[in-house]
């Protein structure tokens, strides 16, 4: 699905508006905002999802150490802007091996961080339960931001979602012990508001993980 917009709940096709619709469609989940294809990582692609994004476009910062940003995808049309953004890196799990970080964020109903949770979507509400301590913390944009383990996840991964800015913030992590980086208390900047320090994030291999479902 690289080179043609996609459905973000489920990566299936689209048909773009037309004389009867004026939105994109899914023959399974109807009207969505598209997600846009996928392109190899760099400060580029970095810089196009920033431009378009009405949503945070969220990083570890400082990246760390011996992690790298390995993909960006967004979900929206040039008429809309990009109503959801999912940015990957990857460095030393650990337990040894290589750890995965996938940080998503999105407005009520797009679907794209259920999609790589592998949760039925499209929000994370009913697998969520807060009404105790929240499992772990980040500093989001400058503020203390609880998360939840998202439970019915495949076991392959951990989740966790919680609310950033008034939206969703989702992080999905492989494999499921590498959910430890969670614990250090991330630090998340918006690269909408990082100006030129965001042509400093340094670059791996594009992640399959942007390119798969469930």
């Amino acid at each position: 699905m690289r080179g043609e917009p996609s459905c973000p709940k489920c990566g299936g096709r689209v048909k773009a508006p037309g004389f009867f619709d004026d939105t994109w469609q899914c023959d399974v989940h109807g009207s969505v905002h598209p997600m846009q294809p996928v392109v190899p990582p760099g400060v580029e692609a970095l810089e196009v999802v920033v431009q378009r994004a009405r949503v945070p476009v969220w990083m570890p910062w400082p990246v760390p150490v011996g992690w790298l940003f390995t993909g960006v995808a967004c979900a929206g049309d040039d008429r809309s802007g990009g109503r959801a953004t999912a940015v990957a890196c990857s460095g030393p799990g650990p337990f040894g091996g290589v750890g995965e970080l996938l940080l998503v964020a999105e407005e009520l109903g797009v679907g794209l961080g259920a999609r790589y949770a592998g949760i039925d979507g499209p929000d994370p509400g009913p697998y969520l339960r807060v009404d105790g301590a929240p499992d772990v913390k980040v500093l989001a944009a400058g503020r203390p931001t609880p998360l939840w383990r998202v439970k019915g996840t495949p076991a392959d991964r951990a989740v966790f979602a919680g609310e950033a800015c008034g939206l969703w913030l989702w992080a999905v992590v492989w494999p499921e012990q590498s959910g430890l980086l969670m614990y250090d208390e991330l630090v998340l900047t918006d690269l909408r508001d990082a100006g030129g320090e965001a042509d400093l994030v340094p670059c791996g291999a594009l992640t399959p993980r942007l390119l798969s479902g469930p």
